[in-house]
């Protein structure tokens, strides 16, 4: 593994002091201005506020203002107000609304990817992920939202003399709590498919990554989103969290299963829906029949993009084991060919994680494994030479279940490879464990890993590709099975989720009581004879 040369970027930044101990490009500070200009869209009246630090070396990067629960109140006010005017608002228009942030998007990309890579620490190629995700985002709902929300015709109980149109009727404000590890993509792509349907949005970013979020606000409101209709607090969730819980129309969250848990349970006693993005402990399958070369490729984006720190990322690996040899010296030399760095250049292929609990998580699993029996093929311990949270990219050989890192998410640079004889071994090892997020499954023979796709309890499968395809196909929805969450994002799933259905039913010349004189009696007689008509005629 090699580190990286420091490479400065352009973008709203500044040289500050070197540090001595890393002397990396993370020096590089953001301009005040622009850093109050940015956090000026928090609505914060406690005059608190939460440092950000830099996980590329720890330096200052702002100090957040901090929102009270009356903070909350105000915003939710603002965005009911404001959200009654967007309802009636035609969707054509608000299509028009996205189409314009997709280009605004992609003409401010290194400006974005800027503020990701300080916030996060993330390579660069990895944080492309993010505004490349938005726009696609942007995109789709900006061609398909007239599509998916117009009046449906449905059928009537009564053929041409009973008409039904369905209704797809924003649910009001909703409330998005979005996680640090895609700071800027999480924060919208769940956003974007809730304006198209016409709601207003109170979103709660994590603290370590508010500036990544407050970009994409004022990229909302320079694309042309109406004032108010986007609301930004900060705070721990906590203190502010069931706050919005108990104001929202919809809640949207992306975090842990544990706090997934409490939110539905919240949701649950207000009677309103919500969609939860929980863990994963993701599983690879390479099938004897796999190229190596791709599926070494693939196992390595799969496992240590943004080191690990995504919820689709693969801790678990399952070769088969005629090819097992081969697929592990090819995936360990890929990995220990990976150049670690902690910079705002374009050559990293890894960089550190956000936090030193994200380092001690991955210590711990590590140290764990290792002294119950497990051996480490690559990487295995912490690299603070390169940056204050660096964890090398690592393999561990001989995972059995005692090891904590067997069954419990890492959300860091680690993975376990295991050997499988059969296909059917390989699926329920697979399946083993409580969650089901994301799989990967590499072939030569892509219509017989599809068929095995279907028998893996993820939420996506993706067939020769890491985690990508699923990722990056907006047509298709996105969501976690068991443990993983519930709901989907995405797709028509992921706009009509914050819609109510209303069945609109216009009855024509009969009506459903008895008419012409007849009695009670015979108007059932005519009813039980019309059924029996119409089961003849092939009607549903």
């Amino acid at each position: 593994m090699s580190a990286s040369n420091p490479t400065p970027s352009g973008g709203p930044l500044v040289e500050g002091p070197r540090d001595p101990e890393h002397d990396v490009t993370a020096s590089y500070a953001l301009e005040p201005d622009y850093v109050a200009r940015l956090t000026a869209r928090i609505l914060a009246t406690s005059g608190e506020s939460k440092e950000a630090r830099s996980p590329l070396n720890g330096a200052p990067l702002a100090h957040i203002p901090q929102s009270t629960e009356a903070d909350v109140d105000e915003a939710f006010a603002r965005a009911r107000r404001a959200q009654e005017k967007w309802a009636a608002t035609p969707v054509a228009e608000r299509e028009a609304f996205l189409l314009r942030l997709h280009d605004l998007v992609l003409d401010r990309q290194q400006e974005i990817l800027d503020l990701i890579v300080l916030e996060s620490g993330k390579a660069r190629k990895h944080a492309f992920d993010e505004p490349l995700h938005i726009a696609l985002t942007a995109r789709y709902y900006g061609r398909r939202s007239r599509e998916i929300l117009g009046t449906e015709r449905r059928a009537g109980v009564i053929p041409a003399l009973t008409r039904v149109d369905l209704n797809h009727v924003p649910k009001g404000v909703v409330g998005i709590i979005s996680p640090w590890n895609y700071p800027f993509t999480m924060a919208l792509c769940d956003g974007l498919a809730a304006l198209a349907a016409g709601n207003a949005v109170v979103a709660k970013p994590d603290a370590q990554t508010m500036l990544s979020a407050l970009l994409g606000a004022q990229l909302l409101e320079e694309a042309g989103l109406p004032k108010d209709l986007w609301q930004v607090v900060a705070g721990p969730g906590s203190k502010i969290g069931t706050n919005i819980i108990e104001r929202a129309d919809y809640i949207c969250f992306t975090g842990s299963t544990q706090t997934g848990k409490i939110i539905g349970k919240q949701c649950a006693e207000r009677l309103i829906g919500c969609s939860l993005e929980l863990g994963g402990k993701n599983p690879m399958l390479v099938l004897a029949d796999a190229d190596v070369e791709r599926a070494a490729e693939g196992a390595t984006r799969a496992v240590f993009s943004n080191a690990g720190q995504l919820c689709v990322s693969v801790e678990r690996l399952f070769v088969a084991d005629a090819i097992y040899d081969r697929f592990v010296e090819r995936f360990v030399a890929r990995t220990q060919a990976m150049t670690l760095g902690a910079t705002l250049g374009w050559d990293n292929d890894m960089g550190p994680l956000i936090s030193q609990d994200q380092v001690d998580t991955a210590t711990a699993h590590v140290e764990d494994a290792v002294a119950k029996g497990a051996r480490v093929l690559a990487g295995g311990k912490a690299r603070p030479d390169l940056a204050p949270y660096f964890f090398e990219p690592t393999i561990l050989e001989g995972v059995t279940p005692e090891m904590t890192v067997f069954g419990n998410e890492t959300f860091g640079p680690v993975v376990a490879i295991y050997r499988f004889h059969s296909e059917d071994e390989a699926v329920e090892r697979a399946n083993d464990g409580e969650y089901g997020l994301n799989a990967s499954i590499y072939s030569r023979d892509a219509e017989r890993a599809r068929r095995l796709a279907s028998r893996v309890k993820c939420g996506t499968v993706n067939v020769n590709e890491a985690f990508a395809a699923s990722f990056a196909s907006i047509d298709a929805p996105m969501g976690g099975m068991r443990q993983s969450g519930m709901g989907r994002r995405q797709g028509s799933e992921g706009i009509l989720r914050y819609t109510e259905t209303q069945s609109v039913a216009t009855q024509r010349v009969l009506r459903f009581s008895p008419m012409l004189g007849l009695s009670e009696e015979a108007y059932a007689k005519v009813m039980t004879a019309s059924l029996r008509v119409l089961k003849k005629l092939g009607r549903a």
